[in-house]
């Protein structure tokens, strides 16, 4: 049995490839090694997975990882320990959210892979592996075009009234907060950039509003140029989009790219599928 997961900044998706070819899942919180104590992957790992294997943990021989934060051998080493506690016997691949991005998105072929979902990344993929990354800096210093970026210059703008007033005051009866409590939830609660991306879905039911559109339009545009036209030869391969930014702004991010002569293919909300179909066909 093979055992799967896509973990991101939100949330974290599992896949079970069972013996038969039957397929089962479960779905948990996000984890990133950076942010979080192992302990809290353990905990998901016992009260979420296991129930869910119906005493055939020993069956699980392969255990393919892909989450955010896992790019060091540090923190590879730190999931991987985790496992190893309830599955002992497994062969455990960890690897970073990219590369998930890259094997569902590209399958065997060469492109541009990019996460926009709470964070964002980007790769250039040569149909095997990863062959280049412009350097991910985290919410706090970058990611453009993600929830959290995108969520973080909409309070920043909320706070100052930098908005159109009627837009701010909608704004306020979704997320009535005073300024000391948004303060409090980013620089003292968990899960800050969580926080931030949840703005984003306000912000969609809002992008007739000019505003909104041009806030989204200059994120993604700030992540074309950060990200995607720092690799050689990107007018000539095809970018391709995971995350839940992506697809539910896929509208403005293709026409973002439209306008930086830009080829845009995939944009899936998830890997887990793509993963699954790769997994799958590596197994027959």
């Amino acid at each position: 049995m093979i055992l799967i997961a896509d973990s991101g900044g939100s949330k974290t998706d599992w896949r079970i490839i069972h013996k038969d070819g039957t397929i089962g899942q479960a779905h948990s919180a996000g984890f990133n090694p950076y942010y979080q104590p192992v302990e809290d992957l353990k905990k998901t790992v016992q009260e979420v997975l296991i129930p869910k294997l119906n005493n055939q943990v020993s069956e699980i021989d392969k255990i393919f990882f892909y989450g955010a934060g896992v790019s060091s051998e540090k923190n590879q080493l730190t999931v991987k320990s985790a496992f190893l506690e309830f599955f002992p016997q497994a062969q455990i691949e960890i690897g970073w959210d990219l590369l998930a991005a890259a094997r569902a998105l590209c399958g065997r072929e060469p492109g541009i892979a990019c996460i926009m979902g709470t964070g964002s990344n980007s790769c250039l993929y040569d149909g095997e592996k990863i062959i280049d990354n412009v350097a991910n800096l985290g919410w706090i210093l970058a990611d453009e075009g993600s929830g959290a970026n995108i969520g973080k210059q909409f309070l920043v703008d909320y706070l100052r009234k930098k908005m159109p007033e009627q837009l701010a005051a909608q704004f306020h009866n979704r997320f009535p907060l005073s300024r000391e409590e948004f303060l409090e939830k980013i620089y003292q609660q968990e899960k800050p950039s969580a926080f931030l991306a949840s703005f984003a879905k306000f912000i969609f039911q809002h992008l007739k509003e000019p505003y909104c559109y041009k806030l989204i339009y200059n994120s993604f545009s700030e992540f074309y140029e950060n990200n995607v036209m720092k690799y050689e030869n990107y007018k000539n391969l095809k970018v391709h989009f995971t995350g839940s930014i992506a697809f539910y702004f896929s509208d403005v991010l293709r026409q973002v790219a439209n306008d930086k002569g830009i080829t845009v293919k995939n944009i899936l909300e998830g890997p887990i599928a793509g993963l699954t179909l790769y997994h799958t066909q590596q197994l027959n």
